[in-house]
């Protein structure tokens, strides 16, 4: 869609503006915003890490209450996955990263992983 754009000129070639003589129309774009794509952070289901260590990352890194966390975990080790969060791509990517950083540092070999949403 575009919108007309009145320029006045205060001077022209012949001399000053009168009677819209040197106005100029400029036709302006009107871009269409689409919402940023989505992802999912899906943690992967181990025999290694402890489920009490899952239930407090879901809680530490994504804000779940300690039900919420729990369900998920019984999904994650029943199902072999589940859902942790959905958010846009910067902010997926990071939960992934701390994710990974945690589990590192507590010597476990949980895997954490985006899809699209």
């Amino acid at each position: 869609m575009t919108f007309p754009l009145l320029i006045q000129s205060s001077t022209t070639p012949e001399g000053p503006a009168d009677e819209g003589l040197g106005a100029a129309v400029v036709e302006k774009e009107k871009l269409a915003l689409q919402p940023p794509n989505l992802f999912k952070v899906v943690m992967l289901n181990d025999d290694f890490t402890p489920m009490e260590f899952v239930v407090f990352v879901l809680q530490e890194h994504f804000r779940h209450d300690i039900e919420t966390a729990t369900q998920i975990m019984l999904k994650i080790h029943h199902e072999g996955r589940g859902v942790c969060g959905v958010y846009t791509k910067d902010v997926a990517a990071t939960k992934v990263e701390l994710v990974l950083a945690a589990a590192r540092e507590a010597g476990h070999p949980l895997q954490c992983i985006l899809e699209t949403a």
